[in-house]
């Protein structure tokens, strides 16, 4: 594919960027514990892009902003926009880094692996990005098996009326144009951001013959984000967010294949509510959000790349409801959270395809179609964790309980204990155990899908040590490893033609994240490496022959 390659180890040299002192780099976040807390007082491994970060870096999209993070890979992220852009975290595979917005799980119920399609995500109309490390399942439940990412949208700000806009473009014929009003009028704050990307696009497919003829794979989006917040009284708050997404984009046939007529819409719809009630020991949240996403594929017959598929049509539909309670207590060495929330998702997809006649077998066309209608799953999940900190010492402990509808029970636990050695230096180690439910794909796929699966089940370590931000020099070194089991992987079976997904892998990764960085009045350097590795041991197909070639190789997404 066409792509511009970026070194993991980055250097940023800037003598206008982040004019900021050096407390302005402990930063208080929500991720860690769902409640705010100074980055320094917690001892997970945690990241945070500001605002900013994120306007010195307004020409690039929000996939390419996340692929300068320690650790994050978005593979795709400089590949020709719409590029289906996979999240990883530490070598984690597909659907094991959990997307937030706004600190509520997003995902996409018709794909194979229940990932989140971040490109429905304009970087114009986000605040601020948390990127939490380690086993998150605890607190944030299925797919949080590498880290969570929480993309926190902008919110409404001081003052009557804000107006703000920005028109930008670039190479390969990309306009955008952005634009957004916000304030407060009294009791309600309001924020309503608009934004338009339109891109003539490149191949994705590379022209290995030379000849030139490869169409260029354009891009059109529209995306508006608003949010509402009502201040009842100094208790309470409530508050109304609706979002919509869509784009459309072209498609190659493959990596040396070009298709001039296959096209892909996407749509995504998110209106969610709650409340915020304030009291004297913390808070009480509760939360709602729908999520739909529609994925339309269609390949007109008009301009054939392969000899096998006249043409085909696709429309995928994932529906995903989420409903959450929790609540705070602080007390003076200790702070308690207790909560539950509920899942529901569903998914409607169907294919249709016609193939050539192939003589002397037969004399007409066939027609091929499939389809998934009205299959659900939900989950139901206590949890709750208690921290204590006392002088230099920091420890917190977590469980989470979820009964699926489908396989049953599963439990994970979480343990944090963090100590300062001086007032800039801290010793972290953190524990996880973590889990990935079956996707309704892998369970009711009419020709592939297993209703017998398992969860996949995860155990996760990290340690390292931190030089909090005094001035001058911060960094952190984190050594980390991941055991997986029951890895859900597609069996293929020879004397059928066929196959289905079973529980039969188990992966290990295991590595290490360097990070510097030296600030001094507008003057920031920061650089970090991330290095990781590891090993799959496959199990055996229902025949009882080895899946793959060798029983065990390496992996490096």
């Amino acid at each position: 594919m066409k792509k511009r390659f970026f070194v993991v180890a980055a250097l940023l040299i800037a003598s206008q960027l982040q004019a900021q002192d050096s407390t302005a780099l402990d930063e208080v976040v929500v991720t860690a514990n769902k409640y705010p807390q100074k980055q320094s007082e917690t001892g997970k491994v945690i990241t945070v892009i500001n605002r900013r970060e994120i306007e010195q870096n307004s020409g690039k999209t929000l996939n390419e902003l996340l692929n300068t993070a320690a650790g994050t890979t978005i593979i795709g992220a400089n590949n020709v926009l719409g590029t289906n852009n996979t999240v990883s975290i530490r070598g984690a595979s597909a659907g094991n880094v959990l997307i937030l917005v706004d600190g509520i799980p997003v995902n996409d119920p018709s794909v194979i692996t229940n990932y989140f399609d971040i490109n429905l995500l304009p970087l114009t109309q986000v605040e601020r990005i948390e990127i939490l490390k380690g086993g998150q399942s605890t607190l944030y439940g299925s797919d949080a098996v590498a880290g969570v990412i929480n993309i926190i949208m902008r919110k409404p700000e001081a003052g009557k009326i804000n107006l703000q806009g920005a028109v930008s473009g670039g190479s390969y014929g990309t306009f955008q144009q952005q634009a957004g009003i916000n304030g407060r009028l009294q009791k309600l704050g309001y924020t309503i951001n608009y934004n338009h990307i339109n891109s003539v696009g490149f191949s994705a497919a590379t022209d290995a013959s030379g000849a030139g003829d490869f169409d260029k794979d354009g891009f059109n989006q529209h995306s508006i984000d608003s949010r509402f917040s009502l201040q009842a009284n100094k208790a309470v708050q409530l508050w109304l967010s609706i979002a919509y997404s869509q784009y459309r984009t072209d498609l190659d046939a493959a990596g040396f294949t070009d298709e001039k007529d296959y096209t892909v819409n996407n749509k995504n719809l998110r209106p969610g509510l709650g409340m915020v009630y304030t009291h004297r020991q913390g808070a009480l949240h509760i939360n709602y959000n729908f999520n739909y996403v529609q994925r339309y594929y269609f390949d007109d017959s008009v301009y054939k790349s392969s000899p096998y598929t006249d043409w085909s049509k696709a429309d995928y539909i994932g529906r995903s409801h989420f409903a959450e309670l929790y609540n705070n207590w602080k007390w003076t060495n200790w702070e308690l959270l207790a909560g539950a929330d509920y899942r529901y998702n569903n998914t409607d997809q169907y294919y249709e395809s016609q193939s050539p006649a192939p003589p002397p077998y037969t004399t007409s066309p066939s027609i091929y179609l499939t389809s998934i209608d009205g299959k659900k799953m939900s989950q139901f999940s206590p949890y709750g964790s208690l921290v204590y900190s006392k002088n230099r010492f920091s420890m917190e402990a977590g469980a989470r309980l979820n009964f699926h509808s489908e396989y049953g029970s599963n439990l994970t636990a979480t343990l944090n204990p963090s100590y300062r050695i001086q007032q800039r230096v801290k010793l972290f180690a953190n524990f996880y155990s973590a889990f990935k439910t079956p996707t309704l794909y892998q369970l009711f796929d009419p020709s592939a899908g297993n209703i017998d699966l398992k969860p996949e089940q995860s155990l996760v370590a990290e340690a390292g040590l931190e030089l909090l931000p005094a001035g001058g020099f911060h960094g952190r070194a984190t050594g980390f490893y991941r055991h997986s089991t029951d890895a859900i992987t597609y069996v293929y079976d020879p004397s059928t033609y066929a196959g289905t997904y079973a529980n039969v892998n188990k992966q290990s990764n295991y590595g290490v994240e360097l990070e510097l960085g030296y600030t001094t009045g507008k003057l920031n350097l920061s650089g970090n490496y991330t290095y990781t590795d590891g090993r799959i041991k496959s199990g055996l197909d229902n025949t009882g022959v080895e899946i793959g070639k060798d029983t065990s190789y390496f992996n490096l997404y």
